[in-house]
This record gives C-alpha cells, structure tokens and sequence, in this order.
C-alpha cells in the first residue's frame, strides 16, 4: 500500500470476538521469540520510564500495575529502583510473562477484564499497550477501576495524527489526544495529557502522547 493512502486511512473500529482475540495472543507469543523488537529490557534512561517514575513517586509499601507488560521491561525498572513495591506484570500472552524477572508478578490476562479488585493498586501504567487493546473504552475503564482513589494513572501510546508512520497489525489503533482524556476523565478527578519523546533531552516529533490522570 502507498504511505500516503496508510497515512490518511483510519483503522477501521472492530469488535473484540474470541477469534480476534486468539490471533491478538498468537501474535504475540510468537512475537516473545523476537528479543530484537520485543526486548526484555529498556534503558531506564529513556523517557518514558523517567516520566513513570516521576509521575508515581515514592512506591515503598505502594501496589503498581503494568498492564500490557510485554516481557516486563518497564516493570523491571520500577522495582529496581523501588524494592519495596509490589509490582504486578499483565499481559495477555504466556510465553512474554515468561521473561518478567523474579519479584513481580506476573498475571496472564486481558486489559479488558482486569481479575482484580476494584481499588487494589495504588497506580497503573500501560505503555504502548492500549492500542492492542480493541475495546478501548472497557480497557481504560477497567484501569481505572482497578486503581484506588487519589492513585496515579499513566498511558503512552501512538497520536493518531501520525497514523501510517509504521506497519501495523489490522487490530492496532493509535488515539487521538482529546479521545484518552475524555475516557480517562469518565472516571478520574484529573486528567492531562502532552506529546512526549524517546529522550527528555529531544523534542517531541508528535508520535507519542502521554496521558496523566489522578483516580
């Protein structure tokens, strides 16, 4: 396909059916053997993880979500730097959950119907993770729901004004930054959002957006 007609055409909206979901999982089981592109680990260094870290703050004593945690690189991070927390990796393919390291948990389970209860951490985190999500809307409810009130929300992800910079896979969306606040506002008393980059020291290029939000 041309990378004009990708970069103006639009994801078409699909319905998360037990089929759609199976070949999101397969996708990404077999994409865990790809150490490359799906790494295990990430320089603490990059934005990203920096933005996290200073967003949730002191996490001694403190529960923390990772949801959509690939093999856990991000989770790593934080409880490097904070032993003290309890970090809970989820993702929905098995065989990424087998290179989280000791001392978080791993749970194997989709964003949209998070097996925890209502309140239980004390923030939560998805990192590129939504836009495999489908059923966005329930997946940004159900982070919200999981996160206790006055707890710390973050979700980085793709603008979809860049749509068509990459190949993508047919299930994948990228948000519109007006699109994760009104979502996150449904259920949060604070909710802001910025373009980011890879490096605190560049400046944004519009690719991705960090979304703040307080439950």
């Amino acid at each position: 396909m041309h990378w004009f007609t990708r970069l103006f055409r639009r994801p078409k909206q699909l319905e998360l059916t037990a089929d759609l979901r199976r070949r999101i999982r397969g996708s990404f089981e077999e994409a865990a053997r790809d150490e490359e592109h799906f790494p295990s680990t990430i320089d603490p260094r990059i934005y990203h993880v920096q933005l996290i870290l200073e967003q949730f703050g002191d996490l001694a004593g403190r529960r923390v979500l990772d949801a959509g945690c690939g093999k856990g690189r991000f989770a790593r991070v934080l409880k490097e730097r904070h032993p003290q927390a309890e970090v809970v990796a989820l993702d929905l393919a098995q065989a990424m959950l087998r290179s989280v390291p000791e001392g978080i948990s791993p749970v194997c389970a989709s964003m949209t119907s998070l097996p925890f209860a209502e309140g239980s951490f004390d923030a939560a985190y998805a990192t590129e993770s939504l836009e495999h999500a489908v059923e966005i809307d329930i997946a940004v409810a159900e982070i919200c729901r999981v996160v206790r009130p006055g707890g710390r929300i973050v979700i980085i992800d793709k603008n979809a004004e860049k749509w068509g910079r990459f190949k993508t896979p047919e299930w994948e969306r990228w948000f519109r930054r007006e699109e994760i606040e009104r979502l996150l506002a449904r259920h949060c008393s604070e909710v802001s959002s910025r373009f980011i980059s890879y490096w605190e020291d560049v400046e944004p290029d519009g690719l991705f957006l960090a979304w703040l939000a307080r439950r």
